[in-house]
């Protein structure tokens, strides 16, 4: 391993992570499946940074670890269910959500995806 991962501008392949339904959302609107890519760590870590990406479609999802995220394709509307606040991110915007954050994610490209650093 080295000591610095280039984090990319596009999306590298991806693995097949199934149904967004897999990772404990709620699906309310379409077929999303889920893909990724870890760059540090697995999802379960204390730390882990990954390209984590979805197809279009709405879904409920409450986050199980503290996340900054960087959109590098698509977008998506996302919706904090406690505050009502809504926004919608594009290639090179990005957010804070932490852990126990309840969320409403809207897909609206064909694809989204993320660069993700998370710390449980």
């Amino acid at each position: 391993m080295t000591m610095l991962t280039r984090i990319k501008e596009t999306a590298p392949d991806m693995e097949s992570w199934g149904s967004i339904t897999n990772l404990g959302a709620e699906l309310l609107e379409g077929d999303v499946q889920c893909m990724g890519a870890m760059i540090h760590g697995a999802p379960t870590d204390p730390v882990a940074c990954a390209y984590f990406g979805v197809t279009k479609g709405r879904f409920r999802m409450t986050y199980p670890f503290s996340e900054h995220a960087i959109v590098v394709e698509g977008s998506v509307t996302l919706t904090d269910e406690e505050t009502g606040e809504s926004a919608t991110f594009t290639v090179g915007d990005g957010w804070f959500a932490p852990k126990g954050t309840r969320v409403l994610w809207e897909v609206t490209s064909e694809r989204f995806v993320k660069n993700y650093l998370s710390v449980a």
